[in-house]
C-alpha cells in the first residue's frame, strides 16, 4: 500500500508542550509498516479553526491520500474533531467509524461512546481516531486493509474495480519530523546524540561496489522489499545494545528507480560510540537478513 499519509494529533495539552503525544507516533509507526509513507505531521489545540485548517492543507495542497487524525472524539465540551471533519468532507464514509464502534466494543462497553467520524474530500480520505493511544490503534487496526482497498477506490479514474490502479510513490518520512517526536519523547532525557542512515538506490552495480567487478552494466532501478517481522526484531536488538534509547526505521517497497530512497534509520543514545554502533549493526542486520534487493539493469548497455 504504497500511499502518502497524514497523522494530525488534536490536543490542548500537546499543543502547548504539557503532554507527551504517543498516539500520534503510534499511528504513524502501524502505517509505515503496512507501507505507507508519513508526510506530513501536526499537533494542534482543540479548536475548529485549526483543526480544519490542518485539514483542508493535507487535502487540497499537500494532497495526502489518507489523513488520519487522533483526539478530541469525545465528550467533553471541547472535543470537537468530528465536527472539524464534517465541516470541511465532500461525501461521508460512515461504514469507517461503524466498523471502529464496533471493534471497540468488542473490547468495552464504553467503545459506544466514541463520536469518531470519516469522510472523502476530493481525492482525500479523513479518518479520525481516539485520543488514546491504545484505542487508536486498536481502531486503526479494525479497518486498515478496508481502507487499502478504498484508496484505490479514490485513485482510480473509474468504479471500484481498481485492480489496474497504480499506487502513488511512496516518499521518504520527514527527518526533521522523526527528531522532533524523538526529542518530545520520554526517552530523550537520556539521549546526547542522534545519528541517522539514508539508502538510496545507485546508478553502480552491487558487484562493481563490492567486489570491484568490471564492465558491469548500470543499474537502471531496483525491486526492494522486506519482512515486517524481522526488521522489528533487529529493531529489538539495537534498543538492547548499550546506551541505546531510540530507533526509529522507515523502508521502502516495490519498483525503484536512481536516487529514490530505501531506507531511513534514526538511532538515539548516550554517546557517540554507542550509537555508531548501535546504527552500524541495525544497518547493517537489516541489509544481510531482513531485506531483498533485485538490481535492474539498463537494456540498452553495450
Amino acid at each position: 500500500m504504497n500511499y502518502q499519509a497524514a497523522v494530525i494529533t488534536v490536543s490542548d495539552k500537546g499543543s502547548r508542550g504539557e503532554r507527551v503525544d504517543t498516539s500520534g507516533p503510534a499511528i504513524c509507526r502501524m502505517l509505515e509498516e503496512a507501507g505507507l509513507a508519513i508526510a506530513y505531521t501536526a499537533i494542534v489545540p482543540d479548536e475548529m479553526a485549526e483543526i480544519r485548517t490542518e485539514l483542508i492543507k493535507c487535502a487540497d495542497e499537500l494532497k495526502l491520500p489518507l489523513v488520519l487524525t487522533t483526539g478530541g472524539t469525545g465528550f467533553s465540551p471541547r472535543d470537537i474533531t468530528p465536527e472539524a471533519t464534517l465541516s470541511v468532507i465532500e461525501r461521508e464514509t460512515r461504514g469507517i467509524p461503524e466498523a471502529m464502534r464496533a471493534e471497540s466494543l468488542r473490547i468495552t462497553p464504553r467503545g459506544c461512546l466514541s463520536r469518531s467520524a470519516a469522510g472523502i474530500r476530493g481525492r482525500t480520505l479523513i479518518i479520525n481516531l481516539p485520543g488514546s493511544e491504545k484505542a487508536a490503534k486498536e481502531n486503526l487496526k479494525a479497518v486498515l486493509s478496508a481502507v487499502a482497498h478504498g484508496l484505490d477506490m479514490l485513485a482510480s479514474e473509474g468504479s471500484a474495480d481498481c485492480a489496474e490502479t497504480k499506487p502513488a510513490k511512496a516518499s521518504v518520512p520527514s527527518l526533521d519530523a522523526w527528531l522532533k517526536e524523538a526529542k518530545a519523547g520520554n526517552s530523550a532525557r537520556d539521549c546526547g546524540m542522534y545519528l541517522f542512515h539514508n539508502g538510496v538506490v545507485r546508478e553502480s552495480a552491487r558487484a562493481a561496489v563490492r567486489e570491484g567487478a568490471a564492465d558491469t552494466a548500470p543499474v537502471k532501478g531496483m525491486r526492494f522489499s522486506y519482512d515486517a517481522a524481522k526488521v522489528e526484531k533487529a529493531k529489538t536488538a539495537a534498543l538492547a545494545m548499550p546506551g541505546i534509547r531510540y530507533v526509529r526505521v522507515w523502508l521502502n517497497s516495490g519498483e525503484l528507480q536512481v536516487g529514490d530512497d530505501i531506507m531511513l534509520v534514526l538511532v538515539g543514545g548516550d554517546i557517540r560510540p554507542h550509537v555508531i554502533d548501535a546504527l552500524q549493526s541495525l544497518v547493517g542486520e537489516i541489509k544481510r537478513h531482513c531485506v531483498t534487493e533485485e538490481e535492474i539493469y539498463d537494456a540498452d548497455f553495450q
